[in-house]
């Protein structure tokens, strides 16, 4: 069991600490608040993602349709008549 790098035995030791610290009425109240802690943390971090995602997919989306507007003006006014008049037979 490794949790953020500490060990069992590490985990041990720091409730101990916190036992004889804190004591035994004031250590649930202090989990609950770290657990909110860290939960909220969570949330921001995903919607920092979802949003970071909807970003890089809205620039991607952006730059696929200036490649392909680029590539439509690259063609030249003399092909694009070519390719759209009638053979004069």
């Amino acid at each position: 069991m490794n949790i953020f790098g500490i060990g069992l035995p590490e985990m041990a030791l720091i409730t101990i600490v916190a036992l004889l610290v804190f004591g035994p009425k004031k250590l649930p109240e202090i989990g609950r608040s770290v657990a909110k802690t860290l939960r909220s943390f969570q949330d921001a971090s995903k919607e920092f993602e979802n949003e970071f995602k909807k970003e890089a997919q809205k620039i991607e989306e952006s730059v696929s349709m200036n490649a392909k507007l680029e590539a439509a003006s690259d063609l030249k006014p003399s092909e694009t008549e070519n390719s759209t008049s009638t053979p004069e037979s």
